[in-house]
């Protein structure tokens, strides 16, 4: 399931293959965010051409949109969706404490109204198990209780066991029901160091396929993420994913590399995309403002994507200043092609030993607007 190829010398960064029944990735790699079984504006085809191995989509938002058994019944995510390659599916865990006042949490599930039409829904983490097999996820995300920053360590630490005991509940169905999916556990513990390592060494006794860091990038200084993250992954079994949720700016991508995150997923390529925002090689430019105007360059001289190759930050300003959908469209196709394309090359520089360099040379031509 998860294979080793190659340990980078000089850092902790690695090469390694995820194998899952809808394909193989290669990591380290980024996924795509299709909360609602669509990268937003983005077609399959889209995806296929910027080279996206595998997507993330959210359990909570199908299972109240569509609905599991509309999917189920007409053949399942990957064929709902037509992307036949691996889908890891999100809990929804996050989305649903977001809700604050419109969710109740037991140590049994959550009670929580539906953003949607207001009507009460009761999920236990065994249920959440159960709509994403019937998906057909290839990589299934337990139920977990994220916290904000602060948060009091006595909370912290409930949402911590609470967050434990759902996996183990989790694991049990899963096991019974796993057909060909991957489980992966989710570390939780805020920023308390004590907590985080409690919770680690509970989930490898339960024994998951993979390992996630959550409740990350909720605020929290950088310095005390990144001190988190590498504690977490000095504890954590080497021989297993680990992944890095809703993280992903690409300067914050490459410092999680070099400590040793596998797998990412982050909105940021497609929120910021329909904002008028581009990810280039020497940082963010927002392509609505009056200096591109009259400008006939592309977006990013380096970039060979459809809309580099095609159309002017002149074109593209345009765009968005008269409403066209196809602005958002096509600098969104940029931003994920750029993702793609900073991962591919990340993983060239980690099998040749020079991540350390490339990572250099990045810093020194991305400017952090």
């Amino acid at each position: 399931m998860f294979k080793l190829i190659h340990q980078e010398k000089d850092t902790s960064a690695r090469l390694a293959k995820l194998s899952t029944f809808h394909g193989e990735v290669d990591t380290p790699c980024f996924m795509p965010v299709g909360t609602q079984a669509t990268v937003k504006t983005l077609s399959p085809c889209d995806l296929e051409y910027c080279g996206a191995q595998i997507i993330l989509s959210n359990a909570y938002h199908l299972f109240l949109r569509p609905g599991i058994e509309l999917i189920e019944r007409l053949g399942g995510l990957h064929k709902f969706m037509s992307w036949q390659k691996p889908i890891l599916t999100d809990s929804g865990g996050y989305q649903i404490f977001s809700l604050a006042l419109l969710r109740k949490v037991s140590d049994e599930g959550v009670e929580f109204q539906s953003h949607i039409d207001g009507f009460r829904h009761f999920l236990r983490p065994e249920d959440i198990v159960e709509v994403q097999i019937r998906l057909g996820s290839d990589i299934v995300m337990p139920l977990d209780e994220c916290v904000h920053y602060p948060c009091p360590q006595d909370y912290a630490e409930i949402a911590m066991h609470r967050t434990v005991d759902w996996a183990r509940r989790s694991k049990i169905v899963f096991e019974t029901n796993r057909d060909s999916a991957l489980l992966f556990g989710i570390v939780q513990g805020a920023t308390y160091e004590n907590l985080r390592l409690d919770c680690i060494k509970a989930l490898i006794d339960i024994g998951f396929d993979g390992y996630a860091l959550g409740g990350l990038s909720v605020g929290e200084p950088k310095s005390l993420r990144y001190n988190i993250i590498s504690l977490c992954l000095n504890h954590l079994p080497k021989q297993n994913t680990r992944y890095l949720m809703g993280l992903g700016s690409p300067l914050e991508i490459i410092e999680a590399v070099e400590l040793g995150i596998d797998l990412f997923d982050c909105v940021i390529p497609t929120r910021y995309g329909r904002n008028g925002t581009a990810f280039t090689w020497q940082g963010k430019i927002t392509v609505r403002n009056a200096s591109y105007a009259s400008d006939e360059n592309p977006l990013d001289n380096r970039c060979s994507c459809y809309t580099c190759k095609n159309f002017s930050r002149a074109y593209l300003r345009h765009l968005f200043n008269a409403k066209e959908m196809l602005g958002s469209r096509l600098v969104s196709l940029h931003n994920v092609y750029f993702y793609l394309e900073l991962m591919r090359q990340i993983r060239e520089a980690i099998q040749r030993d020079r991540f350390l360099e490339f990572k250099k040379e990045f810093l020194s031509n991305y400017i952090e607007r």
